[in-house]
């Protein structure tokens, strides 16, 4: 213990202006130094202390910081980096009973013992010093300070009841960060402080909470080290923490520390519990409300004077244990565990053979292991850093630059970047320390500016994570009960005071639905009240818009733009929906009357425009009797009725009567009496909507797409829907009502009875393949029998039918056009006709066409004897006996070509039909008689005559290889078996033209 200045105890509670009297002391004197127990606290002193006197005379000594102008007067320092043999006329020393802290306890204590003032020390701290000080320094004053407000107990409130301006305790960083994400959902936001950021961060979120920008705090006990904020109420959600070896309570003395930061100045404060942290003894909570703790006995000590003879005996002195019952030996601090590992590696030992290397060991291995991952990582670390020194004096310039640029990276997430910023502070303290690095004040500004900028990169994270400010403006308007500023733009997104809360769809709100839970209770109660006026002013617009900007869908919805603003419901008849309108209540009942009214406006307009004939009709009072009803059924199923439903009101109906239903457009169809109007796009999406309603359906299916005339049949549909959107059920597929009519009308001419086979026109107007139109058929009750036969073949020109046809006057090579019947046209619609199929003439039945038969007996053919030397194009020459070979091998060929096949189908009427089409069989009107709906009328094998040696309406085309079918026995079908193939010509042989009509020559014979 040195030095004979008066020294004075300064003890007191939390709230007692113990630092800033020694503040005003110390700026009494000359020179000054102070030492703090947390770098923010350091940065927070000195920051006042250059406000009172500029920063020319102030000095900031940290671990990682260094600021020293070249007059300086005031010293502010944490307490591990106060220099020692100054001189100063002032000495202070912050939170003294931290002397009795397991893991720095040895370094208060040391200045405690040590350090002096040439005028005046103080110590401030906790009046449970006021034994181990009396003891230690019997020559000190003791100056009691009261606290200034009054600390109240409030008990445990969850975190949703937590008043404003409250800190929330945790320790841990996990704790912390879900406690904070917590109050973000719940209270809009909250600020962040823990000992592990740097200044600037830590500045930057104490200035969200103190600004009020925010009116939470989640920090960590680094806020129970005087660090002065606007706290009302502190609540602890833990009373435990892990203090670097193991789980352990906080002593009331700690609680405490914590506790007092709540009341600053003369406002009274409260402490409590949250979370799962279980209420305070009613003990512990009334010593912390009156200051009584148990007084400290034993302080942690550790020897300052070392021998750096060796590593040996320094570590000998590092251990040596202190005398008197007061003082206790240290535990084994992190730099003499790092000082121990490196003793052990051989070439660390080899380079600290003197007191210098030693004593430069001992200083690396007094960096502070800012990025906790090992112990051992942090040795090896240090090992490289020694070895620098010892080395080349200097940390190089070029590791240095890989190390710092490694960090400086401002992407990452809020885990990440605090790993960068721990790791900076690494090469920040070692750029602080005199001669380490070869530029220092390079190296101090490059580390300083990397800091800086992971600094402010994990403040805007933390803000963005954890800072609502949207919410948190919102409660503070609606809290103040001021009226709130809502925008709408274009686009429907909706701002109050400036922040994005949701969408106006139509005439309700979307919260934004990044907010949940409390948050988005806060946003929509707020955006209701300031969109209050935007919904009469909305309705105004609505009402005095366009038809053409509202339109309904085809589930009922009505749309204004791109909003859902209503929906239909079903009303007492077909063609009078009503409107159910969606609107918030906020908006009021005139907003939605307005709305309302507007939407029935719409639809009535487009029920009478689109239907209509149908509103015409209901409304013409010449229809009396039988046709009035009929009438009525035709709106009740909104203009198409299966005739079969209809069948004995049809048949009741008079030619007047059906004169009359014929001038309001209705036609009487074979199938389907319908209006052809109404088959529309537009009329038939607006009827399947209404017949949705009145048939109840929780889901309307949509129309098919507008200009076909065939689609896929639905076969889970609810019934009705087929005849509802205009086609009828045929198999797999469903045809269009008025296509099927025009079908039927086709169908009248061929004899049903007898067989028929499908014309083009019938491909045609259907636009489907033969195998498609036979299953449509099938479905219209036909029976379709599917056979095959040869494709005639063209007839090869030869010379004698070139010369006559030279002398027809024809080009040769020109074959006479064919008589081709009108029904075997093609058309723009009919289904794709293989090329190639010639139609002959028709002929008497004994000379009906025989198709090609296999050749049982190989005949060699004729070759043309070759010149004796041919050219290739090339000019090569070519030898006669290869042509020979080649027309030898061709010769060989003995199998004849196979016939080109074609299917064809036969239809004849099925009096068994299919049970799912109703038909009535072998009734009147299966005959076609009456009004039902049986098979289209035409021939039962009299009728039109048939041409001679063709099929029911050939028209002349071969039957196949059975000759004309026999009109007495019905229809027939035909097979026969295929010849084998003939081997294929090589197209590169150049006798292949040759070859080929030889083989022509040989199918002729």
């Amino acid at each position: 213990m040195t030095g004979s200045s008066r020294v004075v105890a300064v003890l007191g509670p939390t709230n007692t202006g113990k630092t800033t009297y020694a503040i005003e002391r110390m700026l009494g004197h000359r020179t000054g130094v102070i030492g703090l127990p947390l770098r923010l606290l350091a940065r927070e002193v000195y920051d006042r202390i250059v406000e009172l006197r500029g920063p020319s005379v102030v000095a900031l000594v940290t671990g990682e910081e260094r600021i020293v102008p070249p007059r300086t007067q005031y010293w502010v320092c944490t307490v591990e980096a106060m220099p020692e043999g100054m001189g100063v006329d002032f000495l202070a020393v912050d939170e003294i009973q931290l002397c009795a802290d397991p893991e720095r306890g040895h370094v208060f204590t040391d200045r405690l013992l040590r350090a002096r003032g040439l005028n005046e020390t103080i110590f401030l701290g906790s009046d449970t010093m006021r034994g181990p000080i009396r003891e230690l320094v019997p020559e000190a004053t003791f100056l009691y300070r009261d606290r200034m407000s009054e600390l109240l107990y409030t008990g445990a409130k969850k975190i949703s009841r937590m008043p404003p301006r409250s800190a929330i305790v945790g320790f841990s960083v996990d704790n912390v960060y879900a406690i904070a994400e917590l109050i973000r959902r719940q209270k809009g936001g909250a600020a962040v402080v823990m000992g592990a950021l740097s200044p600037r961060t830590r500045n930057a979120q104490v200035a969200l909470y103190q600004n009020g920008e925010v009116d939470y705090l989640v920090a960590t006990d680094a806020i129970g080290m005087g660090l002065n904020l606007d706290i009302d109420h502190v609540a602890f959600s833990s009373v435990t923490k892990f203090d670097g070896r193991r789980m352990r309570p906080l002593a009331p003395n700690e609680l405490a520390q914590i506790a007092g930061r709540a009341g600053r100045g003369m406002r009274n404060g409260t402490f409590g519990v949250t979370g799962e942290a279980r209420p305070l003894d009613e003990g512990v909570a009334q010593a912390i409300m009156d200051h009584r703790f148990t007084p400290l006995k034993k302080l942690n000590w550790r020897n300052a004077a070392l021998n750096f003879g060796t590593v040996e005996r320094l570590i000998a002195s590092l251990e040596e244990s202190p005398e008197g019952e007061t003082l206790l030996r240290a535990r084994e601090s992190d730099d003499l565990q790092a000082l121990k590992m490196l003793s052990r590696v051989a070439e660390v030992a080899a380079r600290a053979s003197d007191g210098a290397s030693v004593r430069l060991l001992w200083d690396v291995c007094r960096i502070p292991d800012f990025r906790g991952i090992s112990h051992a990582e942090h040795a090896a670390l240090l090992e490289v850093i020694f070895g620098h020194l010892h080395e080349r004096g200097a940390v190089p310039h070029d590791f240095m630059a890989r190390q710092i640029r490694r960090i400086d990276r401002t992407d990452g997430d809020i885990d990440t970047l605090s790993k960068r910023l721990a790791y900076i502070r690494t090469w920040t303290y070692v750029a602080q320390r005199n001669g380490w690095v070869e530029d220092e004040s390079h190296w101090r500004e490059e580390s300083r500016a990397v800091e800086d900028r992971v600094s402010d990169a994990l403040h805007e994270r933390l803000t963005q994570r954890f800072v609502d400010r949207r919410t948190s403006v919102l409660l503070r308007r609606l809290k103040q009960k001021e009226a709130l500023l809502a925008e709408v733009n274009d686009k429907g997104e909706v701002t109050v005071e400036g922040e994005f809360v949701g969408r106006l769809e139509g005439f309700r709100f979307a919260p934004d639905k990044a907010a949940q839970g409390p948050e988005a209770k806060t946003l929509k109660a707020a955006s209701l009240q300031a969109l209050a006026p935007h919904f009469h002013l909305r309705a105004d617009r609505f009402y005095n818009a366009p038809d053409t900007e509202i339109d309904f869908t085809e589930q009922g919805g009505l749309m204004w733009g791109d909003s859902a603003v209503g929906k239909l419901t079903a009303g007492a008849e077909p063609l009078k929906p009503q409107v159910e309108v969606f609107v918030d209540d906020a908006a009021g009942p005139d907003v939605a009357a307005k709305v309302q009214r507007r939407l029935q406006h719409f639809i009535d307009r487009k029920v009478a425009a689109l239907f209509e004939p149908l509103v015409n009709m209901q409304k013409d009072e010449a229809l009396t009797g039988l046709a009035r009803g009929f009438a009525f059924r035709m709106v009740e199923n909104l203009g198409i009725i299966p005739r079969a439903a209809v069948a004995q009101e049809v048949k009741e109906l008079d030619q007047d009567a059906r004169s009359l239903l014929r001038k309001h457009g209705i036609r009487f169809g074979q199938f389907t009496i319908f209006m052809p109007l109404l088959l529309k796009p537009a009329p038939t999406r607006l009827r399947l909507v209404l017949w949705g309603l009145s048939s109840g359906l929780s889901e309307f299916p949509e129309a098919p797409p507008p200009g076909l005339v065939t689609v896929p049949a639905m076969k889970d549909a609810p019934e009705g829907y087929h005849a509802m959107s205009g086609y009828r059920e045929a198999g797999e597929r469903a045809i269009r009502i008025d296509m099927l009519e025009r079908l039927a009308d086709m169908l009248r001419s061929e004899d049903s009875r007898g067989g028929f086979e499908a014309k083009a026109d019938m491909l045609s107007i259907t636009g489907m393949t033969l195998e498609q139109f036979a299953g449509l058929m099938e479905g219209l009750g036909y029976r379709a029998e599917k056979g095959e036969r040869a494709k005639a073949r063209p007839v090869p020109a030869t010379p004698e039918a070139e010369a006559e046809a030279a002398a027809e006057g024809l080009e040769p090579g020109a074959q006479p056009a064919p008589e081709v019947p009108a029904e075997d046209a093609p058309a723009a619609e009919a289904a794709p006709v293989e090329p190639g199929v010639a139609v002959e003439e028709p002929r008497p039945v004994d000379e009906a066409p025989v198709p090609d038969m296999p050749v049982t007996e190989p005949v060699a053919p004729e070759v043309p004897e070759p010149a004796a030397e041919t050219a290739e194009p090339d000019g090569a020459p070519v030898l006669a006996e290869e042509a020979a070979d080649a027309a030898a091998d061709q010769a060989a060929l003995t199998e004849p070509a196979e016939p080109e096949m074609e299917v064809f189908y036969t239809f004849t009427w099925n009096r068994q039909r299919p049970a799912h089409q109703g038909h009535r069989g072998k009734g009147r009107e299966a005959r076609g008689g009456g009004g039902g709906e049986g098979r289209p009328q035409g021939r039962k094998g009299g009728g039109k005559p048939r041409r001679e040696g063709g099929g029911a309406g050939s028209g002349g085309k071969p039957r196949g290889k059975g000759g004309p079918r026999d009109q007495q026995k019905g229809a027939k079908t035909y097979s026969s078996r295929p010849p084998r193939q003939e081997k294929k010509i090589d197209p590169d042989n150049p006798f292949a033209a040759a070859l080929m009509g030889l083989r022509d020559d040989k199918s002729d014979s």
